[in-house]
């Protein structure tokens, strides 16, 4: 759960805190997560790292893998968490509260929303306005 990773230590792969995960970025169209913005601190910039150059580091920590950096085209950022959740028809399907993933792939399985939840193979994109997904009833806009 994205709920359960915001807030992690990070730590480089010479064991020095980085920071901690402040927000993950999403690809809605391929419905995985893709990046970590990593808090540093109040004053200093967040660095943002790709998801699959981070790994466990035992319980409750990340880490950053030996070879990995600073992503090198940096998203867009685009908050999944608290976005208002739109069908592609514009009927409004509440707002997000969490998203649930698979940590080792990075995979959405679910988004939960206000609402209920929408599976990710509903998902189409992620603006700056809002979560839009494919209307669960098959309607199709004209």
């Amino acid at each position: 759960m994205f709920s359960e990773v915001c807030g992690l230590p990070v730590v480089g792969a010479d064991g020095a805190r980085l920071g901690a995960v402040r927000s993950l970025t999403v690809d809605a169209a391929s419905g995985r997560v893709t990046h970590a913005r990593i808090g540093r601190g109040r004053w200093r910039r967040d660095t943002v790292v790709a998801w699959d150059d981070l790994r466990a580091a035992g319980p409750g920590l990340l880490a950053v893998r030996p070879a990995a950096g600073p992503a090198h085209r940096v998203p867009a950022r685009r908050e999944l968490l608290g976005s208002e959740v739109l069908t592609e028809c514009g009927e409004e399907h509440g707002t997000v509260l969490d998203a649930a993933f698979d940590p080792s792939t990075g995979r959405l399985d679910a988004v939960l929303t206000s609402l209920g939840e929408v599976g990710a193979d509903r998902l189409l994109g992620l603006g700056d306005h809002a979560l839009v997904v494919r209307d669960a009833r098959g309607h199709h806009p004209v």
